[in-house]
């Protein structure tokens, strides 16, 4: 797959389909997209901590359905329209679902990264300093 010729929105299409046996059933936590030259380069989900009551993991609540995931995923293919003038950086989308009402929310940050060092500034010696490397 030639992720250089697909929009952006594709790609987080393909990242939020290869998520959704992970996010199925999730109660809360944050998908994390990686961008480089507009381009996904990393992707993942960080869950909330599982909570424990006396050592014991109890039984977990109805997270995320699959049309929940799915709204989700639609979501934040739709967000990508709001993502202005930058090729590097991160998208987060946290999200969570409502115990008792089945009910989810999300929100979404979008952070962008610049290196100055990569393209502005080069060292370039004085005409000085280059004569005294240059004798023996």
């Amino acid at each position: 797959m030639n992720l250089d010729a697909m929009p952006l929105s594709r790609q987080v299409d393909f990242v939020f389909k290869q998520l959704e046996e992970e996010l199925l059933h999730s109660l809360a936590g944050t998908v994390i997209i990686q961008i480089r030259n507009n381009v996904v380069g990393k992707y993942g989900v960080r869950h909330n901590p599982i909570e424990s009551r006396n050592g014991q993991i109890g039984q977990s609540e109805q997270g995320m359905t699959r049309e929940q995931v799915q709204a989700f995923r639609q979501m934040a293919i739709d967000s990508i329209k709001l993502k202005r003038n930058w090729t590097h950086g991160e998208i987060m989308y946290d999200f969570s679902v409502r115990s008792g009402t089945g009910t989810w929310s999300a929100s979404i940050l979008f952070e962008s990264n610049y290196n100055l060092a990569n393209g502005m500034f080069r060292y370039t010696p004085k005409y000085g300093q280059q004569a005294l490397r240059d004798t023996p």
